[in-house]
């Protein structure tokens, strides 16, 4: 007996052809409505961010958390020390936007501005950071322990006595400045002491201050002073991985408003309507967009006009870099 009846195949085709050609018009729609060609870059100019104001750069080449950077950094091209007034100065002064200052809480319950977790590395002193009081602090000398020949010579040792300077003196001597701070721990009673000295700013003064650092102290400001812009691992994922689900309609959540987002340039091409959409979906949002270097490891920045080759054309965000006194210029010119 013959089957005259068509295989199930064939009579599935045209339906086959039918979602194809509309999801290829979605993917054309989603494409066309996230495409930074089509609409352009966005308006305003490209600001820059200042690690730790201008201090000494080093070798990034094999580094790891205990690493002493003070004990490979380049041949110095300039007399600034990180984490300090006079480098915070010279970081404006140089067309820095933001100032990027790091703060360890002290025993007499200040803020120290300094990077690293014990004095031994950069400093003549000798133990963890938050054992000291800030006056014992402030008497060691932060460029003692600085060297880029191996330990052959130490070009700033004996000129770092008192240049350490706490967190009120660095308000006081920048009244005006975008000022981002970061919590080196991940103490929630750090966070907690950190906004009860924030609290003390005026509201027009702490709406230029962003605060980042670990989850536990973020948390734990955010919850005394909510309006304060901050971030942390925990508020970056959440604000990316929620973006990615739905950025391609346009939307952006919650979770992505009035907080900073530091993308590596390796991770941002990933991103719906990167570069322009997104840096003015994130603006609308309250949210500043950080352009960091490579996969945004040990605080890669764009440090030379090789590195700014990279930036995207017409990018308004934020560049992260280690040499305001030579990108800060040359993103400025950009904007014009």
């Amino acid at each position: 007996m013959t089957n005259s009846a068509e295989p199930p195949v064939r009579r599935r085709r045209p339906r086959a052809r039918a979602v194809l050609a509309v999801l290829t018009v979605l993917v054309l729609l989603c494409w066309a409505a996230n495409s930074s060609r089509l609409h352009g870059p966005g308006e305003g100019r490209p600001t820059t961010l200042a690690h730790r104001g201008l201090g000494q750069t080093f070798d990034l080449a094999g580094i790891e958390n205990d690493t002493c950077t003070a004990e490979r950094i380049h041949p110095p091209e300039h007399a600034y020390l990180e984490n300090t007034i006079a480098g915070m100065r010279a970081a404006f002064d140089a067309g820095a936007d933001v100032v990027e200052l790091d703060v360890h809480i002290t025993r007499d319950d200040r803020f120290a501005v300094f990077h690293d977790w014990e004095v031994d590395c950069r400093t003549d002193g000798r133990g963890t950071t938050r054992d000291h009081t800030m006056a014992e602090l402030r008497r060691l000398d932060i460029g003692y322990g600085y060297t880029a020949d191996d330990g052959a010579t130490h070009p700033f040792r004996g000129t770092g006595a008192g240049l350490m300077p706490s967190l009120d003196e660095v308000f006081a001597e920048f009244p005006d400045e975008e000022l981002l701070i970061h919590v080196k721990s991940d103490d929630p009673a750090e966070g907690e002491l950190l906004a009860e000295h924030l609290a003390r700013l005026p509201g027009d003064r702490l709406a230029a201050v962003t605060v980042y650092g670990g989850d536990a102290p973020i948390a734990a400001l955010r919850r005394e002073l909510p309006g304060l812009r901050t971030m942390s691992k925990a508020t970056l994922r959440d604000c990316l991985v929620r973006y990615a689900a739905v950025g391609w309609s346009g939307y952006v959540p919650a979770a992505c408003a009035g907080t900073q987002l530091h993308v590596p340039e390796k991770i941002g091409p990933w991103l719906w309507g990167w570069p322009h959409l997104f840096v003015s979906r994130m603006a609308e949002a309250g949210t500043r967009v950080v352009l960091v270097g490579g996969s945004g490891d040990w605080s890669a920045g764009f440090d030379g006009p090789q590195d700014l080759e990279r930036v995207p054309e017409g990018f308004t965000g934020t560049v992260w870099t280690n040499r305001a006194d030579v990108v800060a210029p040359l993103v400025a010119e950009r904007g014009r």
